[in-house]
């Protein structure tokens, strides 16, 4: 898994002045061999950091909530090797990483988390490996 260290200086800061969006990073189709009920545990702790970052004041976003329904529009599934998956999982993730302010990065092993931690850091966002990391949003004067 690549390192989560934040990007220089983010580190330092406590507060930021407006709400970021967050991408939640982390093992979806890894290990699970298609098992669909592997597939939604990883999906459920995937889900499970969307309070504590909407907590610190952010908006979460999982790649998943923007792709399924973009590939059950096409006619694919969820299966590890269904080639309309496979077309439209990724792209959307490496579209919707243009539109982030900052990834929290997940433990568990992941391809598609780790190509994510990679395009975040070659754009500059921050990456973290704990949602209590991310500094809170300042209140609005």
């Amino acid at each position: 898994m690549s390192s989560t260290a934040p990007c220089i200086g983010v580190a330092r800061l406590s507060r930021v002045s407006r709400p970021w969006l967050v991408l939640i990073a982390g093992p979806y189709l890894s290990g699970t061999g298609g098992d669909p009920a592997k597939v939604a545990a990883n999906r459920a702790r995937l889900e499970d950091m969307a309070l504590p970052i909407y907590q610190r004041g952010h908006l979460p976003m999982l790649g998943e909530w923007l792709a399924l329904p973009i590939i059950r529009s096409a006619g694919g599934g969820h299966g590890i090797d269904d080639p309309v998956f496979n077309a439209y999982q990724y792209p959307v993730a490496r579209r919707l990483l243009q539109r982030c302010d900052a990834v929290l990065r997940i433990p568990g092993e992941s391809r598609g988390a780790d190509q994510d931690v990679a395009l975040a850091r070659e754009l500059g966002l921050p990456v973290f490996g704990d949602a209590a990391e991310l500094p809170m949003v300042a209140e609005a004067a």
